[in-house]
């Protein structure tokens, strides 16, 4: 499936720049999708990330996932 996605969208193994994580800015900002075009969306938040990425980025993150988990709240 990467290896589609790759083949398809400009970009998409620059997501791959950082370690995976518990959670990530583009499944905070984005809901699921299994399409190309989502797959594309979600990575204009990953590369977001991948260029802006600091402690208080990962906190902040960290935080929304702790909501999104206890209470719901977040992209669906």
């Amino acid at each position: 499936f990467v290896a589609e996605l790759a083949g398809k969208i400009r970009y998409y193994n620059l997501r791959h720049a950082v370690k995976p994580g518990l959670a990530g800015w583009a499944q905070l900002r984005y809901s699921y999708g299994a399409s190309a075009e989502d797959a594309e969306e979600k990575l204009k938040y990953d590369l977001y990330y991948v260029k802006n990425q600091n402690l208080l980025f990962d906190l902040m993150i960290l935080l929304q996932t702790v909501e999104v988990v206890l209470f719901g709240r977040g992209a669906r």
